[in-house]
């Protein structure tokens, strides 16, 4: 096992993303966040490029002001997000995370390209298993 300092986030990101686009809507991002039993979604243009994030609390907010008419996800996302790569260490990404009071970093590569996101129940699981005494290796 690695000793956690040297960790990275390509350790615990999630590479299967579900990602929208500026002009989905509110109400499908509520059904993919549904369905996916996920609480952040990246929203990235044609080429990958994060332009930003929605979280379960920005679609409440978004259906609060909405009135059920259909909501561009533009209006309601947290724009340029703070991002990391797959080589920043863990530790550094779970201090950013707490600094900020995010759940979610989008993980992008050297392109600027979205390649995962993590999460705080990535990194919940990591201490639910360090707690227990068990291994930190994914599998």
């Amino acid at each position: 096992m690695k000793p956690s300092r040297s960790r990275k986030v390509e350790d615990f990101m999630t590479t299967a993303v579900i990602t929208m686009r500026e002009t989905d809507t509110i109400g499908r991002v509520d059904l993919e966040m549904h369905l996916a039993a996920v609480k952040h979604i990246p929203v990235v243009d044609a080429q990958s490029h994060v332009l930003g994030i929605l979280s379960s609390h920005d679609v409440l907010r978004a259906y609060a002001h909405g009135l059920g008419k259909p909501i561009p996800v533009a209006q309601f996302m947290s724009r340029r997000p703070l991002t990391v790569r797959p080589s920043t260490p863990a530790y550094e990404a779970v201090a950013l995370m707490l600094e900020q009071k995010i759940g979610a970093l989008p993980v992008v590569g050297d392109d600027e390209q979205l390649v995962g996101i993590v999460t705080a129940t990535d990194f919940l699981a990591v201490a639910h298993h360090a707690l227990r005494g068990e291994s930190l290796e994914r599998g």
